[in-house]
C-alpha cells in the first residue's frame, strides 16, 4: 500500500508536513512502517480541498485531511480497510443525485487529460527513481540514438505545440530557426518566471515533475546544438528551487546531466538563475538581461532570441509547461500528440482556476474545451449560489469574457477573437458581487508596480490610466473622461516596447467593451452596482428593522451613528460615516443596508 500525501506549495501552507510526520509516527507505532509506504508527491490538483492524501491501490482521495484525521486513517483504512467516509472526496451525480466516490468519475477529473501534468500527485519528485519507472529519460534516449537533430526539429513541428507561456509561437519553428544559426555555443533557457496573479501551473509541475524540464531541455539542447541551459525561476518559489537543485543534482549522479549523457558524444549542462520577482522578466528579452547580470529591461525584437539571445548567442526560450510536453512528443510521437485538441491549437492546456469558483485548483484539458465546461462542470461554479459575471483570461494581459462567451472552444485563436487572450494560463473568475471597474483597477495598479518604465506609453501611460480608474471609482469620472480613457489605451498598445506593454490596456478595454454600463453608472449616477467602490456607497439603518440596541453605535469608530437604546431607532450621519462597514458586521438583524 502506498500512502501519497500533496507536498505543493497550496498542501504545504495548510500543514501537509504535519499530516506527514503524524502518519510516519502512527505507521511507526503500528508496526506497518515496512508494510506502507509514504510519498510525498507534488500538486494534485485540489487545491481547493487540501490537504490531500491519496491511498493506492485503493485509488481514494482524503480532503482536508488533519493530524488529528491520521490515527483514524491508519486504525479504520489501513488496519482494517475500511474506508474512512467522512474524509473521502466525493462528488454529486446530476442527474441522480447520488454520490460519486470513483475518482475516475469526479467532475473535477472525468473531462481532463493529463500530459504535462502526468506525473504531478503520482510520483515522489525528489526521486529520481520514481521518474525513471514511469518512463523518464527514455525521450532523450530515443533523441540520442535514434534520431537526428533535424528529426527531433521535424517532429516538434509535427506535433503542432505552441508556446504556452502567452504568445502561442509554435515551438518547432522557434528551435529550428536556432538550430539553422551556424554552429557554435548556444542555449536554451527554461521560463519559469511565473508572474500573473492567480497563476501557478509552472510553479506546480517545477514541484511535482522537475525531471520532465531537465529531460525537455536536453532534448532541446541536443535538436538546436546548445550543450547549456539556465533554468530562471523566481526566488519566491523556495519548493520549486529546492526540488530542481535535488533533481539536478540526481541527474548528474545517473549520468544523466553533464558530459557524455547516456555514453553518446552528447554533453549538455544546467544551470539555476533565480529571479527577483520582476513580472517584465516574463517577457524574454528581459529575462536574457537578468540572466546576464543586466536590469530586466526589454529591448527591441528584431534579432530574436533565437538569432541572437544570451550573451548574444542562439537561444531558444520555452516555458515550464511547454517543455513539460516535449517528452510526451517525442516518446509517443508528433501523431498521438496532434490528434489531440483543435486543427490550430494542438494538444491540452493547463488552467489555474482562482478568484470565485467552487474547486479552486489546476487543472488541464484538451485545447477546444468550452470556458463553460471549465468553469461549471470541473470549476464546479460560483460558490454561494453567486451567478457567474466574467472570467479573466490571460492574467494582467488578457480580458474579461462574458456569459455570451461560455460556449468558446478555448484555443490561442478563438480567445483573441474576443479580446482576451491564453496566456499563460491563469483564469479568474468574478461574480454578482465583483465590481469590473475596481478589477480594472486591481489589474492596472499591479501593471504600474510591474513596468519596467523603460518606454514612456508604459511607464508613464498606464499610470494615467490608473488615475483615471481610481477618479472613477472616487466618484469624480465623467462620460468625456471615458473617452479619454479608452483613446489612452489605444495609445499604449501601439506604442509600447514589449509585449507586456502593448498589452496592458487591455483589462481596462475588455472591461469598458463587456461592461460599459458599470462605467456609466459609476460616472452619471454616482453608484457603483456592485456596491464595491467605497466612495459612492452609502450606509442606511432601516428604522423598521433597527431593534435600537446600539450594537451598531458601540462598533462605529467615527461616532456617526447616533440613537437611545431601547427608545429611538438609530440613525447614520452620512457626513461622519467612513464607510468602513463595521455597523453592518456588528448588526444581528440585517437593520443596515449599504447602498
Amino acid at each position: 500500500m502506498n500512502i501519497l500525501v500533496c507536498a505543493g506549495t497550496g498542501c504545504s501552507s495548510s500543514n501537509s508536513a504535519l499530516v506527514y510526520s503524524a502518519l510516519e509516527a502512527g505507521l511507526k507505532e503500528k508496526g506497518l512502517q515496512d508494510e506502507v509506504k509514504i510519498v510525498k508527491t507534488g500538486c494534485f490538483g485540489l487545491c481547493q480541498r487540501g490537504p490531500i492524501v491519496a491511498i493506492y491501490p485503493d485509488k481514494v482521495f482524503y480532503c482536508h485531511v488533519t493530524p488529528e484525521d491520521v490515527d483514524e486513517i491508519i486504525n479504520e483504512h489501513v488496519y482494517k480497510g475500511r474506508v474512512v467516509k467522512r474524509l473521502e472526496m466525493t462528488d454529486i451525480d446530476n442527474e441522480t443525485k447520488e454520490k460519486i466516490f470513483d475518482i475516475n468519475k469526479i467532475k473535477f477529473y472525468a473531462k481532463q487529460e493529463r500530459i504535462a501534468l502526468q506525473n504531478c500527485g503520482v510520483i515522489n519528485p525528489e526521486d529520481i527513481e520514481e521518474y525513471i519507472a514511469r518512463d523518464g529519460y527514455m525521450a532523450i534516449g530515443k533523441a540520442l540514438t535514434e534520431m537526428t537533430r533535424a528529426e527531433v526539429i521535424d517532429e516538434m513541428k509535427k506535433s503542432g505545440l505552441r508556446g504556452r507561456g502567452g504568445g502561442g509561437f509554435p515551438t518547432g519553428l522557434k528551435w529550428e530557426t536556432a538550430f539553422k544559426q551556424p554552429e557554435g555555443q548556444k542555449y536554451v533557457i527554461c521560463n519559469a518566471d511565473e508572474g500573473d496573479p492567480g497563476a501557478f501551473m509552472d510553479r506546480s509541475i517545477l514541484e511535482g515533475d522537475p525531471h520532465a524540464i531537465i529531460e525537455a531541455m536536453e532534448i532541446a539542447g541536443y535538436a538546436i546544438g546548445a550543450n547549456h541551459g539556465y533554468i530562471y525561476v523566481r526566488a519566491e518559489y523556495p519548493i520549486a528551487v529546492q526540488r530542481l537543485k535535488i533533481a539536478i543534482g540526481q541527474a548528474k549522479e545517473y549520468g544523466l546531466l553533464g558530459n557524455n549523457i547516456l555514453g553518446t558524444d552528447f554533453c549538455f549542462d544546467l544551470e539555476l538563475r533565480l529571479g527577483a520577482g520582476a513580472f517584465v522578466c516574463g517577457e524574454e528579452t528581459a529575462l536574457i538581461k537578468s540572466i546576464e547580470g543586466q536590469r530586466g529591461m526589454p529591448v527591441i525584437k528584431p534579432p530574436y532570441p533565437a538569432v541572437s539571445g544570451v550573451w548574444g548567442k542562439p537561444t531558444i526560450i520555452n516555458n515550464v509547461e511547454t517543455l513539460a510536453n516535449v517528452p510526451q512528443i517525442i516518446l509517443k510521437g508528433a501523431d498521438w500528440f496532434a490528434s489531440i485538441g483543435t486543427e490550430k491549437s494542438k494538444g491540452t492546456k493547463v488552467f489555474a482556476l482562482g478568484g470565485k469558483i467552487t474547486n479552486t485548483g489546476l487543472v488541464e484539458v484538451p485545447m477546444g474545451t468550452t470556458l463553460r465546461e471549465i468553469i461549471y462542470e470541473i470549476g464546479g461554479g460560483c460558490p454561494n449560489n453567486k451567478a457567474f459575471k466574467a472570467v479573466q483570461t490571460g492574467g494582467p494581459s488578457g480580458g474579461c469574457l462574458t456569459e455570451k462567451d461560455l460556449d468558446t472552444p478555448i484555443d490561442y485563436d478563438s480567445l483573441t477573437k474576443l479580446g482576451s487572450m491564453m496566456g499563460s494560463g491563469g483564469m479568474i473568475i468574478m461574480d454578482e458581487d465583483n465590481c469590473m471597474v475596481d478589477v480594472a483597477r486591481f489589474y492596472m495598479e499591479f501593471i504600474v508596480d510591474e513596468s519596467c518604465g523603460k518606454c514612456t506609453p508604459c511607464r508613464i501611460g498606464t499610470k494615467r490610466l490608473l488615475e483615471m480608474l481610481n477618479k472613477i471609482c472616487n466618484g469624480e469620472g465623467t462620460l468625456e473622461l471615458l473617452d479619454e480613457m479608452e483613446q489612452l489605451c489605444y495609445q499604449i498598445k501601439e506604442g509600447a516596447l514589449c509585449g507586456l506593454g502593448n498589452s496592458a490596456p487591455n483589462p481596462v478595454l475588455s472591461t469598458l467593451r463587456q461592461f460599459k454600463d458599470e462605467y456609466i453608472a459609476h460616472v452619471v449616477d454616482k453608484k457603483c452596482p456592485a456596491s464595491v467602490c467605497k466612495a459612492l456607497l452609502t450606509y442606511h439603518i432601516d428604522p423598521d428593522k433597527c431593534k435600537k440596541c446600539s450594537l451598531c453605535a458601540k462598533q462605529c469608530p467615527a461616532g456617526a451613528i447616533t440613537g437611545v437604546v431601547g427608545k429611538e431607532a438609530f440613525k447614520i450621519d452620512t457626513t461622519k460615516c467612513i464607510k468602513c462597514g463595521s455597523c453592518m458586521s456588528a448588526c444581528r438583524f440585517g437593520a443596515i443596508e449599504r447602498k
